[in-house]
């Protein structure tokens, strides 16, 4: 039995590297089409765990409408919070899990930390479309069902000089899908 795609929807590979050339790992890029897009639907079931004294995963993407849970895995408490404009929010000190999910709402970069821990830094990078995704730890990443037309490609990482923009370019989708060369200031 054959799954049934979108009409001319394609496969786009992107490989993500960094300024010297090496593979990069969690580099975030989301295509945005050109004019109206399908509304994103909230993921479910997503948690950025604290364990060890860190975020894991240390970058997570989710769409516009996301709950995310918060568990604390560590014997110490933590205090979760952030102060980014795309979502403010606090945990005050905890063990174990919150009783409520933090709603992300509004697409953006929010940057995790700890009151208490000062070198815990994580990232929560919330989309608005639903070709999106971060590259694992040789660089690749694999967009499907993504239908020809023109979009613009956005990337985000951890890595770029803050307040910097991540890249922008051009890509154009035909039916039989292709393979995109991203190369970011990271090193």
């Amino acid at each position: 039995m054959l799954a049934h795609l979108p009409a001319q929807a394609a496969a786009v590979k992107f490989q993500v590297s960094g300024a010297q050339g090496q593979p990069l790992a969690d580099a975030v890029l989301m295509l945005e089409p050109q004019g109206a897009h399908p509304a994103v639907k909230p993921l479910e079931g997503i948690d950025v765990a604290q364990e060890n004294r860190a975020f894991l995963p240390l970058v997570t993407v989710v769409t516009v409408g996301t709950k995310v849970q918060f568990p604390n895995r560590d014997s110490v408490r933590h205090h979760v919070y952030s102060f980014s404009e795309a979502r403010k929010f606090e945990l005050k000190l905890y063990v174990g899990k919150p009783e409520k999910p933090i709603s992300f709402d509004k697409a953006g970069v929010v940057v995790l930390g700890c009151n208490i821990h000062d070198q815990m830094v994580g990232w929560i990078v919330i989309t608005d479309t639903p070709w999106y995704g971060k590259s694992a730890a040789n660089g690749q990443l694999s967009l499907t069902d993504v239908p020809a037309g023109n979009y613009t490609l956005r990337t985000w990482h951890a890595g770029l000089p803050p307040g910097s923009p991540g890249l922008e370019q051009p890509v154009v989708v035909g039916p039989a899908g292709q393979t995109v060369a991203v190369k970011l200031g990271v090193r």
